[in-house]
Parts: structure tokens; sequence; C-alpha cells
């Protein structure tokens, strides 16, 4: 979809669809929605005494306009009361209009500036919301459907603004949006892909491309590099599947006076069948998705290439297959991962962190700091928050307060678990120096805590998003699928940690 900041009245814009808003309680429209209103011949004023409009969070009311505009439809959207309204309902607000103006048919919709005005949300970031929220929201994976859709999809957005001295602001956040945006949906087609279209493989071949494309250093070490650097638990963890493992190690240098690099590491088991300790087959099939953590990371990347911060980040992506074959990891085995630490598997399921405890163990040794880790890595932490907010966990308070006001700032919620000395006795193993899982009760926490045990005193942020990276139903510019979690965070934590 093509967006344009524009300079104009939006009563006059010849589209299919006119977007206008509503704060709840608000009886007479004032503003665009009022010049709209007026046009309308008082139209939205009587469905506001009629109670048809009410201004309700993303209640979307639509009017026909009978050649009274040169817009055939006019959608009112309600931005709810003005006192809860927040950027990120911005997104959420433009993302449901797109839909329903997607099923009317619209081609071509123009909207103004929501929350640039009674608001009080500065332009840029406006912009940068309504253009986040509509590319977001309109997201949908069709590559293996070959019949077309019933509803085609949305060519022209137009963000229409009056005063002309706004809008270099307008265009420098809507850039920023589209870069933002379609980096959360690079992550999102890579997660939806099914298991034999995304193997260690062609995760490789990803970013492969993305380092052609957007001038990133890129390096790949295959089963033998691995062996060499004594990667023992991430190697465990390959050895059931006939598809090789792929360590890759992505970098954007930003800053080429400074040695110091930001480190991001994530979970990227491209199909989990839980191994010997096999999954039940209910739900087994959405276990394509456990590579969303590598997905963001490395679509994270391809942002921060764009945005030319001056600073050096290095995304370190540990993909590989967790299947049940003949050679097959085997619960009470013995690893050695890439620190020397012996670690027994009690659980086969528990793999991810052992894939991740040589990525972090390989970011320690290249002196990457701070780390940031992205993992689904436990039922516990999607029972214990659901599908609302990820899990945080880490070793410095300073580096997880960033973490989640960047993830704030994007509209991705994180919650900090406890990191409590205690939880670490139920990692303690009787035949190696550590388990690879500390049983079902504290489960997230133990988890992070195994982890811990592979950063040495590098500060290090760990993100659970085992509940947030699918989405059952479409939810404001979250839609039903993948949801890309994550990659608008370590965007926002890269750009704020610019000295």
């Amino acid at each position: 979809m093509e967006i344009k900041v524009i300079i104009g009245d939006i009563t006059s814009i010849e589209a299919d669809a006119i977007v206008v808003n509503l704060f709840e309680g608000v009886e007479r429209p004032g503003g665009a929605t009022g010049a709209v209103d007026k046009a309308l011949d008082g139209a939205i004023t009587k469905l506001i005494a009629q109670g048809e409009i009410k201004g309700k969070l993303s209640e979307i009311s639509v009017i026909h306009s009978l050649g009274k505009l040169p817009a055939r439809i006019v959608a009112v959207a309600g931005l709810g009361k003005q006192s809860d309204f927040t950027v990120d309902r911005i997104r959420s607000i433009v993302a449901e209009f797109c839909r329903s103006l997607r099923k009317l048919n619209c081609r071509q919709i123009a909207t103004i500036v929501h929350g640039g005005g009674v608001g009080g949300i500065e332009p840029e970031i406006a912009s940068q919301a309504i253009t986040e929220g509509s590319l977001l929201g309109l997201y949908r994976f069709r590559k293996h459907i070959t019949k077309e859709p019933e509803n085609q999809d949305i060519e022209k957005l137009l963000i229409v603004e009056r005063d002309a001295a706004k809008l270099p602001s307008l265009e420098q956040g809507y850039k920023k949006g589209k870069i933002i945006a379609e980096a959360t949906n690079l992550a999102r087609d890579l997660i939806n892909e099914p298991a034999n279209y995304m193997t260690p493989d062609d995760m490789a071949k990803s970013a492969q491309e993305l380092a052609k494309t957007y001038g990133l250093d890129l390096t790949i070490l295959d089963r033998g590099e691995m062996e060499k650097e004594g990667m023992g638990a991430l190697l465990g963890v390959a050895q059931g599947s006939q598809k090789p493992p792929k360590f890759i190690i992505l970098s954007y240098r930003g800053d080429t006076t400074s040695s110091k690099t930001l480190g991001f590491v994530g979970k990227s088991i491209t199909f989990d069948s839980g191994g010997l300790d096999i999954k039940s087959s209910e739900a087994m099939a959405e276990m394509k998705g456990d590579m969303s953590g590598g997905a963001a990371v490395m679509a994270a990347l391809s942002a921060i290439a764009q945005l030319k911060p001056k600073i050096n980040v290095t995304a370190i992506v540990a993909a590989t297959e967790n299947l049940p074959g003949g050679n097959a990891l085997k619960p009470g085995d013995v690893l050695t991962a890439i620190n020397g630490k012996t670690i027994e598997v009690v659980n086969t399921d528990a793999e991810g962190r052992l894939t991740l405890a040589d990525a972090l163990g390989y970011a320690v040794k290249q002196g990457l700091s701070p780390l940031v880790d992205v993992a689904t890595l436990t039922g516990a932490c999607h029972i214990a928050l659901g599908d609302i907010c990820s899990g945080i966990f880490g070793n410095s308070q300073e580096l997880v307060d960033k973490v989640i006001k960047a993830g704030d700032e994007a509209g991705e919620q994180l919650w900090q678990m406890p990191m409590y000395e205690e939880y670490k006795e139920q990692n303690k193993s009787e035949v190696a120096d550590i388990k690879n899982s500390g049983g079902r009760w504290g489960g997230a926490i133990t988890a992070a805590q195994f982890l811990a045990e592979f950063v040495d005193d590098t500060p290090w942020a760990h993100i659970d998003i085992a509940g947030t990276a699918r989405s059952e139903k479409e939810r404001g510019y979250s839609v039903k699928g993948a949801t890309g979690v994550s990659v608008r965070t370590l965007v926002n934590f890269a750009l704020a940690s610019v000295k």
C-alpha cells in the first residue's frame, strides 16, 4: 500500500472513503469532523443525537455521502474517552477503520491526523502511529492461497493535513513508521511460513537477503564450525533432525569509531515437535512459530539499518529443528555448552533454552553488551500473563527498565518477573552442573535462571513471548497469526541507546 502525506482539506479529497473522528461524549463535532458534518447537512450531529454514533473506542460508523462530498463514504472513527487517549490507540483505531473500509471495497482512503488536534499528540508521532496502524492492521499472509481474496487490498492511504508547516514532521513520522511496520510484517511473514518453507537453511537465506539489501555484515556457521566453538547444547538439539542447523550472525555497524556493540539474540526452533518428549498433536502445527524470536531480531536489524542510528548492533540466531529422529537427544543425556558448563537434559521439550545457552554464550565471547534475548520460551509465561503482555527478566534493573520503556512506546507491553536466587535450586542437577528444566512450578522464572548461567556479568534482559507471538483473532493492529512482537520494542531500544 502506498502512503502519502498531503496538504489539503479533507472535505475536498477525491477518494473512496475519508476518515474523521470523534471522542466519546462529544455531542457537536468540531474541526475536520465538524467541516465534514456541515458538508453532510449535519448528518453526523443527527446520528450522535440518535445514539448511533457514540465515539466509543474503535467504533467505526459509515455514512454514504450521496454526492455531497467527492468521497463516496465517510467513516467516523471512535477515539474513546479523551482522558484515556494514547498513541497506541491511534495505531489500533487506524487498523480497525482500514480493515472496515477494505471490506467495503475501498481502494483509496484519506484520513485526517488522528490525535493531532485536541488529542495533543505531536504531528510526527501521530503520523508514525497512523502509518504503523494501517500497515500492521491490513497485513495478511496469503502466499500459499491460490484463490483471490474476497476484498482487494487498499492501494493508497492519504494522510491529510491543513497546516503546511506540519508537513516535514508528518513526512518524517510516516517514513519512520513505514520502516518499522514493514520490518514487523517481515517478521510475521517468516513466522507464518509453514515449517517446510522455513527450515534453518531458509532462515539463513533470509538473512543473506537482508544483508544484501541493507548492507549488513553476515556470518553463518555450519555444524563443523559450531563444533569447533564448543556449541554442544545447540548441536544436541539439532542431532534429531536431518536438516543441518545454522548459526546466523547479522550485524549493523553504525558507529565505526566504537567497538561497543549491542546484542540481540533470538530463539529459532524452526519446528518444535518436543523431541522424544513429544508434544501432543493438539496445536503442534503452531510450533512452526517457535522461531519467532529469531525472526524478530533479524527483522529489527533490517529496520535499524534503514534508520541508520549511530550505534552497532548484532543479531544472533541459532536455527534448528527439534525432532524425534533416530539420533535424537534422549532424556538423561548430558551436554556441554559453549562456556564449558554441563547440562543434564531432563526434558527434550525444554530445547529452546539449550540453543539460547550457546547463542548467549557466543554473544558474551564476542563482547556484545548489553544483551537482549527474545524467545517463545515457556508455556508457563503464557499461563501467567496470557496473550496481552510478554514477560521480561534480567540481571540489570537499569536495562530492564529501558526495554520496558521501549516496549511501552511501541505498544508492546512487558511485565517484569522476579529473579530471586532461591529459584536456582530447582535447576540443580545431581549428574551435571545444571539441568534444563526446573519443573512445573515457576517454570518461566527457572527457565530465565537457566539462561542467566550463560551471560556471566553482561547486562542482560530476557523477553518471553510465548503468549504474545501469536494472536488467535484480530485485535487492533494485531491480526490472526504471527504478531511480530518485539520487533518494534527492539528498534525503539536501539534508537534510545544512541549516545
